[in-house]
Order: structure tokens, then C-alpha cells, then sequence
């Protein structure tokens, strides 16, 4: 996974925290130190996936499309990396001494099955896990990290 997976729930959870107003690229990068032209395109496929809204000028910058109990991790991950599995079996087997040509290797071979369990729990882990859960229980093991976040994204930088 890439690590703009990681900047991107950061940038929605303090997106989260600036109850609507919009925070730039550069903004949000520079709360991290991360290089704002990489940052942006990773919150521009959020955009295309429907998980922000950008505008320019002045006041512009990125906010939530929705709310954020209704933005999953997997969410996130989906629109950064695909949905695709992370291992795909390619059957080996299939070609290995005593492999067979009508057996679908997906389905019958113990380490495939082993990976796309594990896929699953993954996905069903993401799925099950909101950026509003995020940012409870950031704010419940450091208290007052919402309000930080948004002072240092809205203070003017001097």
C-alpha cells in the first residue's frame, strides 16, 4: 500500500475536525511536511471517488463530500489503491507435478483460501471503521487534538 493511503486518512480526519471549511493542499501538507503536489493528487482521486469536494479561488480547498460516519476507511483505500485483492492467486498448481487443468486453484488450493480469508477480515475491518470513528477516539486518547488541528490549519502562517 502506498504511502499516500496514509496521508489521505490523515487529511480526512483534520477535514473531519474543520467543521466544513475548506483546508488546501498545501495546508494540509504542510501540517505534515509532505510534498503538497503528491498530497493533492491523492485528495484529487478522493475528490473523483466522492469522499471530498474541492474548490478553487481564495477560499477554496478540500472538505468531506459526506459526512464523516459515512466515509469508511476502505472507502479510502478503494479509491487509492483499487479494489482489486491484494494476492491474486495466478494457479500455480495448475502447472506443478500432479496440477490439473480442470481444477480452479482459487477455490481448492489451502493457501489461496488462506489469503483471501485474511483479505476479507482486512476489507471487513476497513468497511467497519468510519472517519468519525477516527476522530472519537483520536480525541478520547489526546484530548483536544481537534481543536489544535483546526487552530494550526486556520492560523495564518506568518
Amino acid at each position: 500500500m502506498n504511502e499516500g493511503v496514509e496521508w489521505a486518512l490523515h487529511s480526512c480526519l483534520n477535514l473531519a475536525w474543520m467543521e466544513g471549511k475548506a483546508v488546501t493542499a498545501t495546508r494540509l501538507a504542510a501540517h505534515y511536511d509532505l510534498p503538497s503536489a503528491y498530497l493533492n493528487k491523492q485528495l484529487q482521486t478522493l475528490v473523483k471517488a466522492g469522499i471530498l469536494t474541492s474548490t478553487s479561488g481564495p477560499k477554496g480547498g478540500f472538505r468531506l463530500a459526506r459526512e464523516p460516519g459515512e466515509i469508511s476507511v476502505l472507502d479510502v483505500v478503494v479509491a487509492l489503491e483499487g479494489a482489486e485483492d491484494a494476492f491474486r492467486c495466478e494457479q500455480v498448481l495448475r502447472d506443478a507435478p500432479g496440477g490439473r487443468a480442470d481444477v480452479d486453484y482459487r477455490k481448492a488450493c489451502l493457501i489461496s483460501q488462506t489469503m483471501r480469508s485474511a483479505e476479507l477480515a482486512w476489507r471487513r475491518e476497513l468497511a467497519a471503521r468510519t472517519i468519525a470513528d477516527l476522530r472519537r477516539d483520536v480525541e478520547q486518547r489526546h484530548p483536544g487534538a481537534g481543536e489544535r488541528t483546526r487552530t494550526a490549519l486556520t492560523t495564518p502562517k506568518s
